[in-house]
């Protein structure tokens, strides 16, 4: 592994840091959420600024560089978005609502798309003045996304929506989603799933945000009834869009598993462990405490080092693979640990949330929003099982169901 950028590569951050330090202001670490989730703020104020600053970035030419530039991007390379991404993390930047359409949705569109399409969404999209969501899992579709059952029905000229989605990220502010529907339940689940463009504002939907256990809504149901949307918005063939899907999920594990570095965290938690107690005596003193912070070095650390792999891996023109899920699944497991001893250092202020909380409650909020890390992104047993299948060459999991007609399982 190469530890150290190479000269392009320095150039580049040097570039975007240069730039960053001209336009926005270093983070305070303490003033940070730890939580990933706590990190997305929602309010119409919070929204509007978030606007303000992806329309300064797309000006500047910082939006959506991984894009081809024939769409604005600036056909930048998976490792000088991966710079990017680690330079953005140093200011203190509304940089989460537009990840999922930006990062996620956008490439989609790119590779399976209408020129249409491309024409009328992705420049928007980039700007920031519409925001995207993945119309994905349901109730009963989840880490088997593929045995989704809301259907879209062809009339004329039209599509006709039906059914449920759930865990949608952002709905409630979104502006479109991409969503998968059952176009033709008379064959095996996998090939009767069609892609569509959908507006929010429809007729015939229904968003309903979930609250969390943190006391934040960031995920919703979405109800489909009889909502009435172009056939143009068909993306993709009818029939293909189990394929279309797995682009936006690839880009959707990378994205979630690719967090930069943990030594922030581990530092805080190293800072909370040195502090003094009312009698003097300091977490760190206590060699259990002393365990659970080199565990979470240790887990921190292979983190890092396997991110170094696949930076070192990008440098020389290879293609991210499994270790998105490896990396994914590192991180869930990293913010629950890290979430956890946060907690307890802080003693009875461990249980405090709110502005005038110990640290202004982050710690709770982290361990109450790390659930979330296990499921987005595909759960841990779904990452296990990616793993498993493609780098211990494990059989597949069982599915009886596969080659089944949708309509005869």
């Amino acid at each position: 592994m190469d530890f150290d950028d190479t000269p392009e590569e320095a150039a580049f951050r040097a570039e975007a840091r240069a730039w960053l330090d001209d336009n926005a202001k270093l983070k305070v670490e303490a003033e940070q959420r730890i939580s990933v989730v706590g990190g997305y703020r929602d309010d119409p104020k919070s929204v509007a600024e978030a606007k303000r600053w992806q329309a300064t970035l797309a000006d500047a030419g910082w939006a959506a560089i991984h894009w081809p530039s024939a769409y604005g991007g600036r056909d930048a390379t998976s490792l000088e978005s991966t710079v990017l991404f680690e330079e953005l993390a140093r200011y203190d930047v509304p940089d989460t609502l537009f990840s999922i359409g930006v990062a996620m949705i956008g490439p989609t569109l790119i590779a399976h798309g209408s020129d249409a399409q491309k024409e009328r969404y992705l420049p928007p999209m980039r700007r920031g003045e519409e925001i995207w969501c993945q119309l994905w899992s349901e109730p009963d579709a989840g880490s088997d996304l593929a045995a989704l059952q809301a259907r879209a029905e062809r009339d004329g000229d039209e599509y006709v929506l039906q059914g449920q989605k759930v865990w949608t990220s952002g709905a409630h502010y979104c502006d479109y989603g991409l969503g998968i529907f059952r176009t033709d339940p008379s064959v095996p689940k996998h090939k009767g799933i069609s892609c569509f463009i959908v507006d929010l504002r429809t007729p015939g939907i229904t968003i309903r945000p979930l609250r969390q256990i943190t006391g934040a809504a960031h995920f919703n149901e979405v109800f489909f009834d009889g909502a009435r949307i172009p056939a143009t918005n068909l993306v993709g063939d009818a029939q293909d869009g189990w394929r279309v899907a797995r682009t936006t999920l690839m880009n959707e594990r990378h994205a979630t598993g690719s967090l930069g570095s943990t030594r922030s965290s581990f530092e805080a938690l190293a800072g909370l462990a040195a502090t003094p107690r009312a009698d003097g005596t300091r977490p760190a003193d206590d060699p259990l405490v002393r365990q659970r912070l080199a565990r979470v070095f240790t887990l921190g650390r292979l983190f890092d080092l396997t991110n170094a792999r696949v930076r070192t891996s990008m440098a020389r023109g290879g293609i991210p693979g499994v270790e998105g899920s490896i990396l994914k699944l590192a991180i869930a497991e990293l913010g629950t640990l890290v979430a956890d001893l946060g907690v307890d250092l802080l003693g009875q202020g461990g249980g405090l949330v709110g502005d005038d909380a110990p640290e202004a409650g982050r710690w709770p909020e982290a361990l109450l929003g790390s659930f979330a890390m296990h499921i987005g992104g595909g759960t841990d047993e779904v990452q296990r099982n990616i793993i498993g299948e493609m780098v211990l060459g494990l059989p597949r999991e069982p599915d009886l169901t596969r080659d089944v007609p949708f309509n005869a399982r």
